[in-house]
């Protein structure tokens, strides 16, 4: 079934390809279609194209198909082209001339459209949640072991003193900026297209701001013209704040392979969160860290691949952002995937103490003992030369005490302001007044 085909049958071939992959991809967006139908009916019934007694049928099939969705048992068939034509079938099929009512006012192209914005917030606030179970196990560990010192390297060279408190801080603190990207994303996602039709409105008196309010939407996209022009922009927009997060993962997966390697022994594993060599049984391979690694450059990737699927589209739908969908989908279970398994092994995870215990890091105190000296009164620059010298003659002896009190140092972590900040940024997504709103359109 076609929602457009009047009397002429698309040839196999063609209908083939210009399909591809999307019903599998629309399987994702179906609860998303009920839902923006449930909104849209509502309004037809509030302007007088919709009758109440049609209204009834619709909204209680399209809640059972609702849950049918939830429970799984929902399919598209392989003779049906997308999912808004078999959510319009099934209502057909099973209440008759009521279900061919509901496309009045709207178009395939802003249908899409509020499935997409609706699917992406469910997906933003999975994202957001699995971030701060992240976010929650660096800040844990940097309190843990903010007494363990480490190296601290600038271009891979021994530079000055760190701390397991501050390597896992750090990477907490990045991940507020990452929801701060994240949250830019959300307030794109989190505006109503519906209305927009094919792009240029509709002669139907629609009442555009009721299905925003009913759909939990923030506001809406309010020139039509745009609101078509969105697509691919909001995909944009949503695959840089998922490569923010996917780019702090990257580097701590990094850090993670070079850490546990023999050479550093800062970190390990148990053996059974490890794998082995096919030939060589000494071997326990940081896989998961590198997976993560791997996977998240990929998702690194996906602004640019959008930016080049859509860079030279004038204005007005055309079917090149149907593809979006297939990069951009399965991005998000990857991305969360890389979250779990992440906060899964610091769960795990074991840091070795004494490290600069070894002589090899007593050149990490060399900036201390600069410093001790201008604090005698020694200017730094003569100071600065003097240790240096000392250094190449072989007479530099380290004093090993580190004294760092300033905001976000080694002695004044500051996490608890970091804390204050993620919880700050995610406060403002506004999930639960979505989640309300969606509550009520359903119940």
């Amino acid at each position: 079934m076609k929602i457009w085909q009047k009397n002429i049958d698309v040839d196999s071939f063609v209908e083939s390809f210009t399909v591809g992959n999307d019903r599998v991809m629309d399987l994702q967006l179906a609860a998303a279609d009920v839902l923006g139908s449930l909104a849209h009916t509502r309004m037809l019934n509030s302007i007088s194209l919709m009758t109440d007694e049609d209204l009834a049928l619709v909204q209680k099939e399209l809640k059972n198909i609702y849950k049918e969705i939830l429970a799984g048992d929902f399919q598209i068939e392989d003779s049906v082209e997308d999912v808004h034509s078999q959510v319009e079938m099934l209502l057909t099929q099973r209440i008759g001339e009521a279900g061919k009512k509901i496309h009045s006012g709207r178009s395939r192209n802003d249908q899409v459209l509020v499935d997409l914005k609706l699917y992406f917030r469910t997906e933003i606030q999975h994202i957001i949640q699995n971030t701060e179970a992240f976010f929650n196990e660096l800040i844990q560990l940097s309190e843990r072991y903010k007494h363990i010192l480490i190296p601290g390297y600038t271009h891979l060279q021994i530079a000055m003193p760190s701390s397991f408190g501050l390597w896992f801080g750090a990477y907490a603190e990045s991940l507020v900026d990452d929801l701060e990207m994240m949250k830019a994303a959300w307030k794109v996602c989190n505006k109503n297209p519906l209305g927009s039709a094919a792009g240029y409105g509709s002669s139907f008196p629609l009442n555009r701001t009721m299905t925003t309010q009913l759909l939990g939407f923030e506001d809406l996209n309010y020139n039509v013209v745009y609101a078509q022009m969105g697509r691919g922009k909001t995909e944009r927009i949503l695959a840089q704040g998922m490569s923010s997060i996917a780019a702090t993962l990257a580097k701590f997966a990094m850090d993670v392979c070079l850490y546990i390697n023999q050479n550093f022994g800062f970190i390990s594993f148990p053996a059974h969160l490890t794998t082995g060599s096919s030939i060589m049984p000494h071997k326990k391979n940081p896989d998961v860290f590198e997976l993560i690694r791997s996977r998240c450059n990929k998702i690194q990737a996906l602004p640019n691949e959008i930016a080049l699927m859509t860079t030279n589209l004038p204005s007005g739908y055309h079917r090149d952002l149907q593809l979006l969908k297939e990069n951009l989908f399965p991005a998000f279970k990857s991305l969360n995937e890389c979250l779990e398994i992440a906060t899964f092994m610091l769960e795990n995870i074991s840091v070795k103490d004494n490290i600069l215990d070894d002589p090899k890091y007593d050149y990490l105190f060399s900036v201390e003992v600069v410093n001790n000296e201008v604090l005698k009164g020694v200017p730094f620059r003569e100071a600065y030369r003097t240790i240096g010298i000392d250094i190449d003659e072989g007479r530099f002896k380290p004093s090993k005490e580190v004294n760092h009190t300033h905001e976000g140092s080694i002695g004044n972590l500051c996490n608890d302001q970091i804390q204050r900040m993620f919880q700050q940024v995610k406060a403002t997504f506004g999930f639960e007044q979505v989640e309300k709103a969606l509550e009520e359109l359903v119940k």
